[in-house]
């Protein structure tokens, strides 16, 4: 672990922590049970294939940013400072509130926070991590000292809940975090962030872009929900999360054994099992929400975070290990020290 500090020192790059973190989900809740009234599906096919018992549903009147914005006074609450000390926000999202503007600009508006830098990220489910990389770069470079960083995801928009294969899957939530330069050995310790568009169309939104525009032929086509080739995705996924987890642990010369706490996006709860065994981490040092929330992609990593930080399961000192994979196809994982 030490050897893997000093690397770090000699580079000149500080450290960037986390000082706050905040969540926010829908209130209604959607069962196995409820499902298996909409779609050809059980309780027990959904338990066994995913590890989903239920998740969170937004209503027609709440949009991504909404969420967002709840996560975000949450976490900027924990971290005891104003939405006025924030020098730029970023919003994680594959459903914003439209294409433009963002909803990182939304965000920024609602919390009143100044005239500050904004923009969102799509990384799909990794979108937190790349979020994670990108603030430590903006940290880093001595230009911006506080960040407001948020994944937040309403995927219910694009659900098509005739579709048993996504709409057991798919949920809503937001989870944020505020992020600052560290003056001691707490933050970041190492990333590492990949991706592999010739495989893009495992997992895509195919409407609404230029390349198939809103039409009627688009809506009747059913082009503007989410898109899934399952088995193949989780072969991947399996693949793609433990490689980046390694090369990390790597990187911050560090080992499995030396996680204190693995929180992996919720996608899947064999994904989870599959890369917590690769990679030699045992059950009781992997954080999993996925039962209660379902997959809530770039918004459930941030969530877990939140959650692991309310419930006193992140002790400082704690050596934490991100890990995330999502649709680009793309992944990537961090390291941090609580």
């Amino acid at each position: 672990m030490a050897k893997g500090n000093t690397r770090q020192r000699k580079s000149g790059n500080p450290k960037v922590k986390i000082i706050g973190t905040g969540s926010a989900v829908p209130e209604k809740v959607l069962t196995n049970f409820d499902l298996e009234k909409m779609v050809d599906t059980s309780d027990e096919w959904i338990t066994e294939r995913t590890g989903i018992k239920e998740r969170r549903i937004a209503d027609e009147k709440t949009a991504t940013s909404d969420l967002a914005v709840e996560a975000a006074r949450e976490a900027l609450e924990d971290a005891n400072i104003e939405s006025s000390e924030v020098d730029a926000i970023i919003v994680a999202t594959s459903t914003p509130d439209m294409l433009f503007p963002s909803t990182a600009c939304l965000v920024q508006n609602k919390l009143r926070a100044k005239k500050i830098l904004a923009y969102d990220i799509l990384a799909a489910c990794s979108g937190f991590v790349y979020g994670l990389e990108t603030v430590k770069g903006l940290i880093s470079s001595g230009i911006y000292n506080t960040i407001l960083l948020i994944g937040a995801e309403t995927l219910s928009k694009i659900t098509d809940f005739s579709d048993r294969a996504t709409c057991v899957i798919l949920a809503d939530g937001a989870g944020a975090c505020v992020l600052t330069k560290s003056d001691d050995d707490r933050g970041i310790l190492s990333t590492y962030m990949g991706s592999d568009g010739s495989l893009g169309d495992l997992i895509s939104l195919p409407g609404g872009g230029s390349r198939f525009p809103t039409t009627l032929k688009t809506v009747h086509d059913r082009l503007h929900y989410l898109k899934m080739n399952g088995n193949e995705l989780f072969r991947c996924a399996v693949r793609a999360m433990g490689s980046a987890a390694e090369i990390a642990l790597k990187k911050a010369g560090l080992l499995g054994r030396d996680i204190d706490l693995f929180i992996p996006h919720q996608a899947n709860l064999r994904i989870i099992k599959a890369t917590m065994e690769r990679l030699g981490i045992p059950m009781e040092k992997v954080y999993v929400n996925i039962g209660k929330y379902g997959n809530t992609s770039a918004a459930s990593i941030a969530i877990c975070l939140n959650e692991a930080n309310r419930e006193g399961k992140l002790k400082e000192g704690d050596i934490i290990l991100l890990d995330a994979f999502g649709g680009g196809l793309t992944w990537g994982a961090v390291i941090l020290r609580w």
